[in-house]
């Protein structure tokens, strides 16, 4: 069976890296076990470090960590090219990008955002714990 194909908001990569408990820890680990690819752009990547980098992250992180892990992320990720504009522009520009990825991808975006968890987005955004249900479900 193919693996899901899931735009991973980076707050839900860093829930990972911060707690190994939890659904987003899930989601990683269902993506180290190619049983999930996720889809990044080097936007993705970049929005990712630059919040590890900041020093409020050193009580969970190493700066050579937190470099690691993005790297780690980039190898095992199909990346692909900024994707340009969505269907439907969000309430908060700076996640379009992550709406247009998932359409150009045909990939579900995987989030704890509110505001995209409210949209009626097709993919759709769902919660962690939404999105492993789905991976669970599957025949």
């Amino acid at each position: 069976m193919d693996p899901l194909r899931a735009v991973i908001d980076p707050n839900v990569w860093i829930s990972a890296l911060i707690s190994p408990s939890g659904a987003p820890a899930d989601v990683l680990r269902a993506v180290l076990a190619d049983d999930v690819t996720a889809i990044v752009t080097p936007h993705l990547l970049e929005e990712l470090a630059e919040v590890l980098y900041r020093d409020k992250f050193r009580r969970w992180v190493s700066l050579s960590d937190a470099e690691g892990y993005v790297v780690a992320l980039a190898d095992k990720a199909e990346l692909r090219p900024e994707a340009g504009q969505p269907s439907k522009a969000t309430r908060d520009p700076d996640d379009d990008y992550l709406v247009a990825l998932a359409e150009q991808a045909g990939a579900v975006i995987v989030t704890g955002d509110d505001d995209l968890l409210g949209m009626d987005l097709h993919p759709p955004a769902m919660t962690p714990r939404a999105f492993l249900d789905r991976l669970r479900s599957r025949p």
